[in-house]
């Protein structure tokens, strides 16, 4: 029973600062003076009371905490971690070992133990975190939401502190909570890609995007294709490792095979596909749609790498279609024109064609069971030819030609997912106006609703809005070294996620959760 109890939500962990500390805090005070009565009876031994417990500084914050009277827990000798569901072994195998507790599967709970469970309904990546008898209890309706508990769990005790007594209710606001990076423009050894995700397990991200093919280079192993690979490249055996590394924290690896333009790496060893105007200049990094070996080419990877990455989503990319920046396309490519003619009939344009090539490459991965994503910047305003509407928009700019805004993709029913531009991109080199976004702007002036710009669209768009992802760019791949990126980036993850998390004002200033961050590591 949880005497005294008191909840605290993560609006009212700042009015709570003077409770018990979770990481040691105030001693017991002790009840009981004599060991006799005044007849000469005896009296219990003295017990121990304690004030409230205080809620845990976490990042992302726990959105809800019941206060309790107790010691706390923190791990000790002869601890162990047990599971009630054997599902649950590598997250109970893996939150032993940074505990530096036993392994005892599938065994009863006794005092000292951590106990995960899988149980009841509802938000998988939600659990319940319940500290109380000198044990802890995770569970929830997913093994999602039970690992997600083991990382409250693990930032609680971090240093050598104690969980509070008490119970944690926690569950995400968004779904979509993720980093990418560019490997194609800059190449990062396996070694830092393991690390960054062992960071975002931590921080309850689920997902990392790979984009790893442009005009730059091709950085992963090809069978179908070798002769487009890299000098500096990912083995499929490196990518294995990546990818069963993510799914045990529950991180899925998206990755983006971008087309019909940033086909560069594709194009340098198939010069026949490369896009050129009426006069015959080239147009870099565009592929020549209206060539069926264009198609077949991205269709042989998509279907190779469809095997490599088996999570359920992807990114077809389908942005900077050169060939739709000139002042009129169809006659400076009337090749494009004529194919788009031939295949939606005389009103067709360049546009109608490019839009049937992101859809007819949609159809490929739709054959693999993805949900798939595109960016804004690749769905046109076509009469010919509509993009699918199962197509997820990645919506990261509002300067293309023709721009429109979030709302004409959310009022049309899209789903969206946030990667704006203007405070979730990390370019490096900071070309053109791009500057390194700060954690603290993400803190104070982003929100999942901030799409475009600055302003918010409005709220009745924001169940369509799936999440939020950070973005890392290789524009001038030698601008920083991959630890200076990880460096970077560091604040910005921790602030992005917090807002994922809870829709609520966060409750610490940026001071104070800089703070907790550092204490954090």
């Amino acid at each position: 029973m949880l005497l005294g109890g008191a909840v605290v939500t993560a609006g009212a962990i700042a009015a709570a600062v003077t409770l018990w500390p979770s990481g040691g805090g105030a001693p017991p005070v002790r009840v009981g003076t004599s060991a006799t009565s005044p007849t000469g009876s005896p009296v219990p031994s003295p017990t121990a009371t304690y004030p409230l417990s205080q809620a845990p500084r976490t990042i992302p914050a726990v959105r809800e905490f019941t206060a309790a009277r107790g010691p706390g827990w923190r791990p000790a000798p002869g601890g162990r971690v047990v599971v009630d569901d054997a599902a649950l072994a590598d997250e109970g195998q893996l939150l032993a070992g940074e505990l530096g507790l036993a392994y005892a599967g599938q065994t009863g709970a006794r005092a000292g133990d951590v106990e995960l469970d899988v149980t009841g309904g509802g938000n998988q990546e939600s659990y319940v975190l319940t500290v109380q008898n000198g044990r802890v209890r995770i569970d929830g309706p997913g093994e999602a939401g039970v690992f997600y508990g083991t990382r409250t769990l693990k930032q609680e005790v971090h240093g050598g502190g104690a969980a509070p007594e008490g119970v944690v209710r926690d569950a995400p606001d968004k779904a979509r909570r993720g980093l990418m990076l560019d490997i194609a423009r800059k190449y990062y050894t396996a070694g830092w890609i393991e690390d960054r995700i062992r960071e975002l397990g931590d921080l309850k991200y689920n997902e990392i995007g790979l984009h790893f093919s442009d005009d730059q280079g091709f950085r992963i192993e090809s069978s179908s294709h070798p002769e487009i690979v890299s000098a500096q490249h990912l083995t499929k055996a490196e990518v294995k490792t990546i990818v069963d590394l993510a799914a045990g924290r529950h991180i899925n690896v998206v990755p983006e095979i971008d087309s019909p333009g940033h086909l560069g790496a594709v194009i340098a060893a198939h010069p026949d596909l490369q896009l050129r105007n009426a006069a015959g200049v080239a147009f870099r990094g565009a592929a020549d749609i209206s060539k069926p070996a264009a198609a077949k080419i991205v269709d042989d990877l998509l279907n190779e790498y469809a095997g490599v990455f088996p999570a359920p989503f992807w990114h077809l990319g389908g942005d900077e279609y050169l060939a739709l920046t000139v002042a009129n396309p169809s006659a400076s490519f009337p090749q494009l024109a004529a194919a788009a003619r031939a295949k939606y009939g005389p009103g067709a344009g360049v546009a109608d064609l490019a839009t049937g090539w992101l859809d007819d490459r949609a159809n490929v991965m739709r054959g693999h069971g993805r949900t798939m994503r595109a960016w804004n910047d690749g769905f046109y305003q076509t009469s010919a030819a509509q993009p699918a509407k199962d197509l997820q928009v990645a919506y990261w700019t509002g300067k293309e030609i023709g721009a429109r805004l979030p709302e004409a993709y959310l009022s049309a029913g899209r789903q969206l997912i946030n990667y704006n531009d203007e405070f979730l991109y990390y370019v490096l080199g900071q070309p053109q106006t791009f500057v390194y976004p700060t954690g603290q702007r993400i803190y104070e002036q982003w929100t999942p609703r901030v799409v475009r710009g600055t302003a918010a669209v409005p709220a009745r768009y924001d169940g369509q809005i799936l999440g939020g992802v950070f973005a890392v760019w290789g524009d001038r791949p030698n601008a920083q070294t991959q630890d200076q990126v990880a460096a970077g980036i560091r604040m910005p993850l921790r602030a992005l996620v917090q807002k994922l998390w809870d829709p609520r004002p966060p409750a610490l200033s940026w001071a104070q959760f800089r703070q907790s961050a550092d204490r954090l590591g």
